[in-house]
């Protein structure tokens, strides 16, 4: 195998690191703002799609109804072939009651090498 140019090899260094990071993390979500989640429901990872090592993160928008129900979640980034299966999970998801509608920013982690998917 060739090795890249020196002035690659930095790069490539750094682009091996963050992709070891990234499915060095098992599967679960990180929530920003004041609601809390509740109840989580499990996130199915297509088993496809795990056997062929893909995995990746989906970021979203989550829209959490006053009640804590979620009302609808948007993909604003990530995996989109990993999209349809967190957005059902975090569909089903409950939070915390609020004052008003709060619209939380939830990022849905997919690692082929974890058992907890």
């Amino acid at each position: 195998m060739a090795m890249p140019p020196p002035y690659k090899q930095p790069l490539v260094t750094f682009c091996l690191c963050v992709l070891l990071l990234l499915c060095a993390v098992p599967a679960h979500s990180q929530e920003n703002g004041a609601r809390k989640v509740v109840k989580k429901a499990p996130v199915q990872y297509p088993s496809i799609l795990k056997s062929k090592g893909i995995g990746g993160i989906v970021r979203l928008k989550v829209f959490v109804k006053p009640d804590g129900t979620v009302r609808d979640t948007e993909v604003t980034g990530g995996n989109p072939i990993l999209a349809e299966s967190a957005q059902k999970s975090v569909m089903q998801w409950k939070f915390s009651p609020g004052s008003s509608e709060t619209i939380m920013e939830v990022s849905v982690v997919f690692d082929p090498r974890s058992e907890s998917n």
